[in-house]
């Protein structure tokens, strides 16, 4: 059985395809494993290594640093998306005046590393009489990094639309605002919405960088902890910990990207679900391409 689109695999290839993700799966667990087992030969899941979380200090530390964390993404975020829309409005304007200096500076923007960033705000900017707090300096690095960057990401998410769409707004008395504001603006973030979560969760990621400038979010937290000579230098064990955390803060986000996605697909703005065009009730399309070329026939 095939498709317009790929040939269903046969019998040998599913085999292959089978055996492929078993070795797979296989060669994972094993790299887990050996993992475990050298954390636990060079002890660091004795008690010794985690007797330092018996205290309710340290999972108040653990807190703080949470906090700071979350509270440097939730400006970061907010601003970085604030920004990456202006950017990317100017992007796509109609006047070389304006549209080339925003593509010089998203260009430039992007290609700064974040870190250096930070340094810059933190370090460079006191040379010059301007003290900047970490808090700060990782909250604008973030959002000029991010920001420039989701920039591109509307700019290209509203290029791929159909040009029938903007023709269409003009058609009915809208004008370019109208049409970037109620048309193409709202289709271009429901289809790059994916992409936009995923970098959303490199800017929550990126606040770790601010450890490097003494700012005291969850990574600062994790090392002090970790080197606590009294207590065996628990760094794996503090490592697992906050990683945890990360994680479960990265997940999160990935489910509320999720339920928005289903929100908007139920919206009545987003239009019928398009159904599958290799599938037409069990049949294939070049089989009802038969069927329809016979029907036609008879009808003749």
């Amino acid at each position: 059985m095939s498709s317009v689109l790929f040939d269903v695999p046969g019998p040998r290839a599913v085999a292959r395809n089978r055996l492929i993700g078993a070795a797979t799966v296989l060669v994972v667990l094993a790299v887990l494993g050996w993992v475990v087992w050298r954390l636990f030969a060079t002890g660091q899941f004795s008690a010794e290594k985690w007797n330092i979380f018996t205290f309710s200090a340290v999972w108040v530390r653990f807190g703080e640093g949470l906090v700071a964390t979350l509270a440097a993404f939730a400006v970061a975020g907010v601003g970085s998306i604030a920004l990456g829309f202006l950017l990317g409005i100017g992007r796509l304007s109609e006047h070389a005046w304006v549209r080339e200096p925003v593509r010089w500076i998203i260009e430039v923007l992007r290609a700064v590393p974040v870190l250096i960033l930070m340094m810059l705000l933190y370090y460079g900017l006191p040379v010059i009489g301007v003290k900047m707090p970490p808090y700060w300096a990782v909250v604008i690095a973030l959002i000029v990094y991010n920001g420039s960057v989701l920039a591109e990401v509307l700019r290209a998410g509203i290029e791929s639309l159909p040009r029938g769409q903007k023709e269409a707004g003009y058609a009915i008395g809208l004008r370019k605002t109208g049409v970037m504001y109620f048309i193409l603006i709202p289709q271009a973030v429901r289809a790059m919405m994916p992409v936009i979560i995923a970098q959303l969760v490199v800017a929550l990621k990126d606040t770790a960088l601010g450890f490097i400038i003494t700012y005291q979010e969850l990574l600062y937290v994790i090392n002090q902890i970790g080197n606590q000579a009294p207590y065996g230098s628990p760094l794996i064990p503090a490592a697992i910990v906050g990683g945890s955390m990360y994680v479960a803060v990265c997940l999160l986000l990935s489910y509320i990207a999720y339920r928005l996605q289903r929100r908007a697909k139920r919206s009545p703005k987003a239009g019928p679900a398009v159904p599958d065009p290799r599938q037409h009730g069990g049949e294939t399309n070049t089989s009802l391409i038969v069927l329809q070329g016979d029907g036609s026939e008879k009808t003749r």
